[in-house]
C-alpha cells in the first residue's frame, strides 16, 4: 500500500473555511483505479495555525502516480487556489510505502 499526504499550515481563524472547502468539493478518487480511502485530518494549533494532513491510501505507488499524472487529477486540483489564501505557508507533500500494517484489513 502506499499513502499520499498533504501537510496544511491552515491560519487558525480560516479553519472552519478551509474545512468548508473540502467538505463541499466533488469527490473523483472513488473513481480511481487501484484507490482505497481518504481522510482529511485536523491536528493541533499552534503558532497562528492549525495543522490539516489529507491523507489517501493507495494499493500501490503506481496507482497513485497514474493518479497524479491524470486529467482527473488536474481538474480535482483545478480550484486548488482556493485554499492558499487560507494557509500561512504551501502545503507540503509526503508520500510514504506501508512496511506493516495492523487491525482494520491487516489484523497481526
Amino acid at each position: 500500500m502506499f499513502v499520499a499526504m498533504n501537510r496544511f499550515k491552515v491560519l487558525a481563524d480560516q479553519a472552519p473555511a478551509f474545512e468548508a472547502i473540502w467538505r463541499g468539493r466533488e469527490g473523483r478518487l472513488g473513481r480511481q483505479p487501484g484507490f482505497l480511502s481518504f481522510h482529511l485530518l485536523r491536528g493541533p494549533a499552534a503558532e497562528g495555525h492549525v495543522l490539516y494532513v489529507s491523507h489517501a491510501c493507495w494499493r500501490t505507488e503506481a496507482d497513485f502516480e497514474a493518479w497524479a499524472h491524470s486529467e482527473a487529477f488536474a481538474a480535482a486540483h483545478r480550484n486548488g487556489g482556493q485554499t492558499r489564501a487560507l494557509l500561512s505557508e504551501g502545503p507540503q507533500f509526503e508520500g510514504f510505502t506501508v512496511v506493516l500494517t495492523e487491525g482494520e484489513d491487516g489484523s497481526a
